[in-house]
């Protein structure tokens, strides 16, 4: 990894934050975190992450354990042997075998807000005089 390249950061297993974190491009998040995650980028939790507190981003990989709710504009991908306890939106969704899941999921490839079923109408009543076939 280049370390003159801005757009990939990261967070070691030795580092606590209590607070909400906000970034642009790629970081991989391999400690302690209480509070948001806020990103248009890239989320990667490694194997020792510990996330509470809801997650918003573009896409998300978690190794680690996160307690909150995981909103991905493009795709979530949970590997094995991760944790979480929350719901999750996005738009592709990928969770590996071994993984420990608790919560709602809504996947929605098309990115548009699922309408309502039309409502049951009445059939169409036709103005024919009833002598005459429909449509002649």
């Amino acid at each position: 990894m280049s370390t003159t390249n801005p757009g990939k950061n990261v967070l070691g297993s030795d580092v606590e934050i209590k607070g909400n974190l906000k970034f642009s491009g790629e970081l991989t998040f391999e400690g302690k975190l209480d509070g948001e995650i806020q990103t248009d980028g890239v989320l990667t939790l490694g194997d020792t992450a510990v996330v509470s507190g809801n997650i918003n981003a573009q896409s998300v990989v978690v190794r680690g354990k996160i307690t909150g709710n995981v909103n991905a504009k493009e795709k979530i991908e949970i590997k094995a042997k991760a944790e979480l306890f929350g719901d999750i939106r996005a738009t592709k969704l990928v969770i590996e075998e071994g993984v420990t899941y608790v919560g709602k999921t809504e996947v929605n490839p098309n990115k548009v807000a699922p309408t309502p079923p039309p409502k049951p109408t009445e059939p169409a009543k036709t103005a024919e005089p009833a002598g005459k076939p429909p449509g002649r």
